[in-house]
């Protein structure tokens, strides 16, 4: 086993949907609580990385079997055993020990949703058993960034973070619809469950527009409340914008989806992220 082959299993470069609205979220606590802790920035970090971490592989332990079926993930490293079971395994439940003792160490109200938090991004690796909405439960599991990175600073809840959760979730299940479309064969000749898969391509774009959408009026709300001035509006307009693109050039490929699709996702979270990053700091 190489030190690579645990990156491509973890996906790390994937960190970039969900970790500038945590950035944010954390950003948001500390203006509220007027201090800055260099330690509990640490563990919101381990946090992130450890929540990740156990999500991603227990996908791929789960979900092993149909990616060794399927032409396009072949050739990830549990199938082609170059991480074992039983080391993955071992890594999932090291993971979820970090997550929690971490999350305990921020606050109490941390330690306790902990567990409720790591059931959402692990479950969601079942989900494609039994129901469409799987691309849903993958966005709550990244929803809970922003929101839990402020309830690990703060310890309260905040209306405007709980809206900026919702817009990530939307966002994320949107443009894991787009994501599915490149299985839709794959998951119907082997039962599995996903909106292309269900309604076909050209229904399932119209899905993961409505669903970018309602990202995008969720986003509006969380900019309107936070009261970031120019940099929130800017940064509601320019993702919008860029978010429009792609379901322009979606249509124009005639439901394709492209690694370009990804590759601007990432882009437009971090511009997102940083341009609110930026008015929290202004304020």
């Amino acid at each position: 086993m190489q030190l690579r082959d645990w990156f491509r299993l973890v996906r790390f470069s994937h960190t970039v949907f969900a970790l500038p609205f945590a950035a944010v979220g954390y950003g948001l606590g500390v203006r509220t609580i007027g201090d800055f802790a260099p330690l509990t920035l640490l563990l919101v970090l381990l946090c992130m990385v450890t929540n990740r971490n156990a999500a991603m592989a227990f996908n791929r332990l789960v979900d092993a079997r149909y990616d060794a079926l399927n032409p396009r993930t072949a050739e990830r490293e549990i199938p082609r055993r170059a991480i074992s079971r039983r080391a993955a395994t071992l890594f999932v439940v090291v993971n979820c020990l970090l997550f929690i003792g971490c999350a305990y160490a921020l606050q109490p109200i941390t330690g306790y949703l902990a567990p409720v938090a790591l059931a959402v991004v692990l479950i969601y690796s079942l989900t494609k058993r039994f129901t469409w909405l799987c691309h849903y439960v993958l966005g709550c599991g990244l929803g809970l960034a922003p929101v839990g990175a402020y309830l690990a600073v703060s310890g309260v809840f905040s209306l405007a973070t709980l809206f900026l959760g919702l817009g990530v979730l939307f966002w994320v299940a949107g443009f894991d619809v787009v994501y599915a479309l490149q299985d839709e064969a794959f998951d119907r000749a082997h039962r599995l469950f996903s909106l292309p898969s269900r309604f076909g391509a050209r229904r399932a774009a119209h899905i993961a527009l409505l669903t970018h959408l309602v990202a995008v009026g969720c986003f509006g709300i969380a900019v309107v409340l936070l009261s970031l001035g120019v940099w929130g509006y800017l940064a509601w307009g320019l993702f919008t914008l860029i978010l429009a693109g792609q379901h322009v050039q979606l249509y124009r490929s005639r439901y394709a989806f492209t690694p370009r699709f990804m590759l601007v996702n990432g882009c437009n979270s971090l511009l997102f992220g940083g341009l609110l990053c930026l008015g929290v700091l202004a304020l």
